[in-house]
């Protein structure tokens, strides 16, 4: 199984797809109106594309100068938080991992782990599914994508503060400790947890393919194509409808929790934009709240 996976992923990667539409990018958005005190911006970002990216976003970095605060989906300086977060993701004291599986499944699944992440599944066996799956995906896109988790355009924002500095821009979640915890490690349940762990093992081309193409829309500013990928019927990644329907959810909570911060001051808001588009996607839901969404572009007059 682990060749004919890796000749579907050279395969993958080395075939060339349809040429995109030469769309222009809109990946950053000025947010007004509904008695906002000034303009705002929201910038969708892709965890699987470099921080260098950003260059090649007209007036990004003017716009983030103009902030009086950075708000993303969880502040990664929040250490308690963290730890708390470090805690949800072990499975309760009665229950390892290889309880969730037949004998030879978990055999299979261990093997592989093993190859591609290099860690030993019996070490990991008070990890929840949801962490090893999110563990694994990222070593596939590593190798496959080349993606830089140091070098994320996600978390660039958050990374270039110092604390200590006199012009420091605070930081701000949207989610709670206890909103991030069920959103990583208990949005699902931990039979469905466990076969979705199972399913990326076994077709981890789908979710290499997934993440390509929708890096591709990213670069391209197809924010509503995004959307769809993810809700569709043809979606069988471990990234799914279930999980849109939870994100469509969360968005409409975080419109409501934006509001005030728009309302007090200029905000930079810097979210995955798989969370953005669509008509469920947070950019509707600000909408529905009375604000007024623009593209920025490069003739962006700030004021």
């Amino acid at each position: 199984m682990k060749t004919i996976n890796k000749i579907l992923l050279v395969a993958l990667l080395l075939y060339s797809s349809t040429p995109l539409l030469p769309i222009r990018a809109q990946l950053l958005y000025e947010v007004y109106g509904n008695s906002a005190a000034a303009k705002s911006y929201i910038l969708a970002t892709n965890r699987y594309v470099d921080q260098s990216f950003i260059d090649s976003i007209p007036n990004c970095f003017a716009c983030y100068e103009q902030c009086e605060r950075v708000i993303t989906e969880f502040a990664i300086e929040d250490y308690d938080a963290l730890n708390t977060l470090r805690q949800a993701a072990l499975l309760p004291d009665s229950i390892r991992i290889m309880d969730l599986y037949t004998g030879t499944d978990y055999e299979a699944i261990k093997e592989a782990f093993e190859a591609l992440v290099g860690l030993n599944l019996d070490e990991l066996g008070r990890m929840k599914p949801s962490y090893l799956t999110a563990l694994y995906r990222d070593e596939l896109m590593r190798r496959w994508l080349f993606a830089d988790e140091d070098r994320s355009m996600s978390t660039f924002f958050q990374s270039i503060h110092d604390p200590q500095s006199t012009s420091y821009t605070p930081v701000i979640g949207l989610d709670n400790a206890g909103e991030t915890m069920y959103i990583a490690f208990d949005r699902e349940p931990m039979a469905w947890q466990a076969m979705e762990l199972k399913k990326v093992i076994d077709y981890p081309e789908r979710e290499v393919r997934q993440e390509k193409t929708i890096r591709e829309m990213f670069r391209n500013g197809r924010l509503m194509d995004i959307a769809f990928q993810v809700e569709g019927p043809d979606n069988e990644t471990s990234i799914s409808y279930s999980d849109y329907k939870v994100f469509c959810q969360r968005n409409a909570q975080w419109a409501k929790r934006l509001t005030p911060y728009f309302k007090s001051g200029r905000t930079f808001v810097t979210l995955d934009a798989m969370y953005l588009g669509g008509d469920k996607g947070l950019l509707a839901q600000l909408k529905a709240e009375g604000f007024r969404i623009r593209p920025v572009n490069k003739r962006l007059k700030l004021k």
